[in-house]
């Protein structure tokens, strides 16, 4: 049973339906969606990532004009231009993949050569807490979080597009930590950008199994027969897959200028801790949940009891920095539209911003660069410079400190 298919499965066991959680919407924007991708010309950055697979995918199946995908892994390049090749096939249009680095002076290249698109896709993210562990991990957020979008934004503009979008996360609403803070930063800079662009976001729940996600841990763990860790105390909502190329494409296509998009929590988003999701994910490959005191005794149980169906598994309250007890999509003070879409909410943007401080961000992330020596403490208080209410909680612990 291929991966693709053991997710599918996993999804629909965690949200008891194998329907999208956009169906409604879906069903009443289908002639409007179909009609404006099969005359449109797309590009997608960071189209090889979990994100970006399902948006090339949701766009591939309904035929557009032009659909060009670029992304620094070549090895998921080649698997998503194969998945669609085994699974739909071809289509009338330009599809093409390119293994380009959209933060190098080769992307512009590439866009001048390329003539428009009409809409730009930026997917492109550093999505793990665990990258403020260190302050060169933080730096290469920052850059593509950050500092790559506005320079894909300014680069999409110059070169005649007229639609950009570049995706978020719930983290960004009343950031902890440093991740969720540079998305708050860089949608600050997608209003301040926009001139004669349309720009819009999407800030997700949790997408259930997506690369480098705890969910997806789960996978590797069982295949390589190795213990399951998992926080008892934290608690999140997922969509699948499918849905989150579903939203950004609606954001994109469907939104004004400045829209940001979520999932409507009160339409059936299951809040779920992750332990649940491991107990669930073990019984549905046939296993019970041994639970062990500590990792070595985790460890120590895998050769003793897998044989006979049972399943190594240590769960234990979360002490690790950045993370955040619940997810919000939106601040009370924000216009909030709930009426155009069925499962989609809209946060109509119209934040009055404070330019000098944006600009001052600039500036001192730049003086860190040219200092060529930087600490973490330096970038919290750029941020908390930047971002008034923005307080980062640090436990003086990280992921890495976990199994």
């Amino acid at each position: 049973m291929s991966g693709k298919i053991n997710v599918m499965i996993y999804e629909n066991e965690i949200f008891k339906s194998n329907l999208s959680f956009f169906e409604k919407d879906l069903e009443n924007n289908c002639d409007k969606l179909n009609r404006i991708i099969k005359s449109s010309s797309f590009l997608i950055i960071g189209g090889a990532g979990t994100i970006g697979q399902s948006v090339v995918r949701e766009l591939f199946i309904r035929s557009p004009k032009i659909i060009h995908v670029i992304d620094i892994s070549e090895n998921n390049l080649v698997e998503l231009v194969r998945d669609l090749r085994s699974s739909v096939g071809y289509i009338t249009g330009d599809f093409k993949t390119f293994c380009l680095d959209c933060g190098s002076d080769d992307f512009e290249v590439f866009m001048k050569q390329k003539n428009s698109y009409d809409y730009v896709f930026n997917l492109s993210a550093l999505k793990h807490v665990r990258s403020e562990k260190d302050p060169y991990s933080l730096m290469r957020m920052i850059n593509v979080n950050i500092l790559n979008t506005i320079k894909t934004l300014r680069i999409a503009e110059k070169y005649g597009c007229k639609n950009y979008f570049c995706v978020s996360t719930d983290k960004a609403t009343n950031p902890v930590n440093l991740m969720g803070a540079s998305k708050r930063v860089m949608e600050l800079f997608l209003l301040k950008e926009a001139k004669s662009i349309k720009v819009s976001t999407a800030r997700f729940a949790n997408v259930a199994f997506s690369d480098g996600s705890l969910l997806d841990g789960f996978l590797n763990r069982y295949d390589k027969q190795q213990p399951i860790t998992a926080p008892s105390d934290i608690k999140r909502y997922f969509i699948k897959q499918q849905d989150a190329g579903i939203l950004c494409i609606f954001s994109s296509l469907l939104g004004k200028k400045n829209d940001i998009y979520f999932p409507k929590i009160e339409k059936g988003l299951e809040l779920i801790s992750f332990e649940n999701v491991a107990r669930l994910f073990l019984a549905n490959k046939g296993y019970q949940v041994y639970e062990c005191s500590s990792e070595d005794e985790a460890r120590s149980k895998v050769d003793d009891i897998l044989s006979k169906k049972i399943w190594p598994c240590y769960f234990f309250t979360s002490d690790t920095t950045g993370e955040k007890p619940y997810e919000e999509f939106y601040e009370k003070d924000q216009n909030i539209d709930n009426i155009t879409f069925e499962a989609i909410g809209i946060i109509k943007n119209k934040q009055v911003l404070d330019i000098k401080k944006l600009d001052n961000f600039l500036i001192k992330i730049n003086e860190l660069k040219s200092k060529k020596s930087w600490n973490i403490n330096g970038f919290i208080n750029i941020f908390e410079e930047t971002l008034p209410n923005f307080k980062h909680y640090n436990t003086g612990k990280n992921l890495e400190n976990r199994m």
